[in-house]
């Protein structure tokens, strides 16, 4: 029996997949998360063989999650995401996650996945590898994406120019140049374009 921790902050979602997961004879799901620090915890307190994560959680994204799971136990790792872009594929793989899949999959196709990837094997859409191929590079600075990464997590501008050692202005000015950069309207915008591509 492969033992599976399943995180998703949609309950709706998380419980169909536990419910439709559990339908296979040598599938189970033994522990659930609704966020990506709960994971976590939930690898450490139960004995899992595979984590099936959200790529977007709180607190921790499936990808930070996954590192930090491996750290306590060294299982292997499927992301499901809604927002597959090829910047996002490439940090996972960095990350040592081994499959990554859209939520799109179907359930008994995802169950084979599951099976492929704790048996040793990777699985990669094949229209997530296709877009891999042909990504776009980045046109921010390091700055910028330094900045960009706070506005992600939460951080107020005030924090930033602490953080960073810079004036307030000057934080503002690194921002208004990744929304140029980017063609968005805010700096929310630039930090959610910044990271569903990887970027940050």
């Amino acid at each position: 029996m492969i033992r599976i921790l399943l995180a998703d902050d949609e309950d709706l979602t998380r419980g169909a997949l536990a419910a439709l997961l559990g339908l296979e004879p040598d599938l189970t799901v033994v522990a659930q998360a609704r966020d990506g620090s709960a994971a976590v915890e939930a690898a450490a307190r139960h004995p899992v063989d595979i984590a099936l994560l959200d790529l977007e959680m709180p607190r921790l994204d499936g990808i930070s999650a996954a590192q930090a799971i491996r750290r306590h136990r060294p299982v292997p790792t499927v992301l499901v995401t809604r927002h597959a872009r090829p910047g996002v594929l490439r940090r996972a793989l960095a990350a040592g996650v081994q499959g990554f899949v859209p939520k799109t999959t179907p359930a008994d196709r995802l169950a084979e996945i599951l099976r492929d990837v704790h048996a040793g094997g990777r699985y990669i859409d094949h229209r997530l590898a296709t877009y891999a191929l042909t990504e776009t590079s980045c046109p921010l600075t390091p700055r910028e994406l330094d900045v960009l990464r706070g506005v992600h997590h939460g951080q107020a501008i005030g924090d930033l120019a602490a953080q960073h050692h810079l004036a307030p202005g000057t934080v503002r000015n690194y921002l208004s140049g990744a929304i140029t950069k980017l063609a968005v309207r805010t700096r929310h915008e630039a930090a959610r374009r910044a990271w569903e591509e990887g970027w940050i």
